[in-house]
């Protein structure tokens, strides 16, 4: 089992998650076209494809979804609400998650869990392939217990990290903007990425990875700190998606 990113950050987010015969994607925020550049990049193209899945309508998630969907005929994952909002009539094929069961997409076993985000039916996965558990949280505004039940004891993880709080605060977004991003329907913060790591069980952590971090409002430097800390490792293990050169393949052995 492995996974990459083609970018990731508020111009554009795609996840890709493999194991066995088994390739999909999450999100895709980038152009059809750039879509396929990227995933060339990475040694694959969308044919290799079995589904899209989505974690809410924001345009960073979903700009490239419906071109790269009929383009390839490829089925798309949503909830109702974000379906609603995505106007899922559009889309070739078009598979509904509640949230709450489990989805099987060829050689992975797929759960959805439900995040506190200013979207219509946000939701984020966990995957496995029977062996071992990738989880990713991106675009909560908060940790809530649901979360740390969903991310406890994974193997690999892909947190958000989109904020440092000082950086917010003193920063140039208007107030509302910053009440926003801040709020408990924004995004984490570094701080609240790094809570998450002292709740749960990481005994089994290989890879832990920051994403979805603002280009004004943070560091790299500042999140691999914070999620560092609670873990006990030298902050260079931490990995980084960045917006524009995404994150090489990572394998869970």
């Amino acid at each position: 089992m492995q996974f990459a990113s083609l970018g990731s950050g508020s111009r554009g987010n795609a996840t890709l998650i493999e194991a066995g015969s088994t390739l999909v994607m999450v999100d895709c925020g980038f152009s059809c076209r750039e879509t396929e550049r990227r995933m060339q990049r990475l040694g694959r193209s969308p044919e290799q494809l079995a589904a899209v899945l989505v974690t809410h309508e924001h345009g960073d998630h979903i700009r490239g979804v419906a071109v790269l969907a009929r383009k390839y005929a490829l089925p798309v994952w949503l909830s109702n609400g974000t379906g609603r909002m995505l106007q899922a009539n559009d889309l070739p094929d078009v598979r509904r998650i509640d949230g709450k069961t489990d989805i099987e997409i060829g050689d992975l076993v797929v759960r959805p869990y439900t995040v506190p985000h200013d979207a219509r039916e946000p939701c984020q996965y966990v995957f496995t392939d029977g062996n071992h558990r990738f989880g990713m949280l991106t675009d909560s505004g908060r940790i809530t217990a649901h979360i740390r039940d969903c991310l406890d004891a994974c193997d690999a993880l892909l947190l958000e990290c989109n904020h440092d709080t000082d950086m917010l605060a003193n920063g140039p977004y208007p107030e509302r903007l910053k009440q926003r991003v801040g709020g408990p329907l924004g995004h984490l913060s570094n701080r609240q990425a790094g809570e998450l790591l002292e709740q749960i069980d990481t005994s089994h952590l290989q890879h832990v990875v920051a994403a979805h971090l603002s280009d004004r409002n943070n560091r790299p430097e500042l999140a691999r700190q914070a999620l560092a800390a609670p873990l006990a490792c030298a902050p260079e293990w931490i990995g980084m998606a960045g917006q524009d050169d995404g994150l090489e393949w990572r394998v869970i052995n």
